[in-house]
């Protein structure tokens, strides 16, 4: 266990004065460990998410399930509630089609998402988050659509943001800046450039939509990071989307990168009022 957690970080990001964040940063061989643990049946991949954010220190009565219509297997979310209401939603779909192995699409997204529970766990944030793991996207975005088709206009104000995690690991980091937020997008550079993280942006949205526009079609700020580019896009749907073809590095970069990023993004969005003299 001790082998899992390999940094405490608390950084100023202006000198004097600002946001101070702090996180955990896993090993490596961990993050690998939890991204080779795919499966090749969509089923058993929904029963691995719950495993991992198990093992990542989610407590079982915060691991929940969501019915979904039309959908074999539910959406899965692990829970780290505040006493905010505010809230901000991670997520990344299991699901994948019966072509390859999945690992680009999506394990490699959903993988993260017990390591990032793991590594924002360990102090009160400000913000409530929400990690979830979505079903069937690959069939038009089912799950995360009935997601957010059911949520109210006061559930829909209570989200500061929505950041989907999706096909990442064939390269550097990159987000989608045709219908991403401009703010978080913004707030995702400042990181990036400040902690010289790698990431680059590559629109991807007219060849495919992703988890993040059933959030965007209501109005809920959103971003998707990838790592596509030409030469990867088409690996994905095909028997080429394997594990060999993960570039480890880089998905570790994508961690690290989302890892302060949602540190970052906790502490910036929602400020808290100025006190009434």
């Amino acid at each position: 266990m001790a082998r899992l957690t390999i940094a405490l970080l608390w950084v100023l990001l202006v000198q004097g004065a600002g946001p101070t964040i702090q996180y955990v940063t896993l090993a490596q061989p961990k993050i690998e460990e939890r991204l080779r643990a795919f499966e090749k049946k969509n089923g058993l991949r929904e029963e691995k998410i719950r495993a991992l954010f198990g093992e990542a220190g989610c407590p079982s009565e915060r691991i929940t399930e969501q019915p979904v219509k039309h959908a074999k297997a539910p959406n899965v979310m692990c829970s780290m509630a505040r006493a905010s209401e505010r809230t901000i939603i991670v997520g990344a779909h299991f699901d994948f089609v019966d072509t390859g192995s999945g690992v680009i699409d999506n394990w490699s997204g959903a993988a993260l998402l017990p390591s990032l529970f793991e590594s924002l766990k360990t102090r009160p944030r400000r913000h409530s988050f929400l990690f979830v793991s979505f079903t069937d996207e690959e069939k038009g975005m089912v799950g995360s659509a009935f997601y957010a088709g059911h949520l109210d206009k006061e559930e829909l104000k209570r989200i500061s943001a929505m950041i989907n995690i999706d096909s990442v690991g064939t390269g550097e980091t990159k987000v989608e800046f045709t219908r991403g937020d401009k703010g978080l997008i913004n707030h995702l550079i400042t990181i990036a450039q400040y902690f010289k993280l790698p990431l680059g942006g590559v629109n991807v949205h007219a060849v495919g939509r992703s988890d993040s526009d059933s959030f965007q079609d209501r109005k809920v700020p959103a971003i998707a990071v990838h790592s596509l580019t030409e030469e990867t896009f088409p690996i994905l749907h095909t028997s080429k989307d394997q594990i060999g073809a993960i570039k480890m590095d880089d998905y570790y970069q994508t961690y690290r990168l989302m890892t302060v990023y949602l540190a970052y993004l906790d502490e910036v969005l929602d400020p808290d009022p100025p006190a009434v003299p």
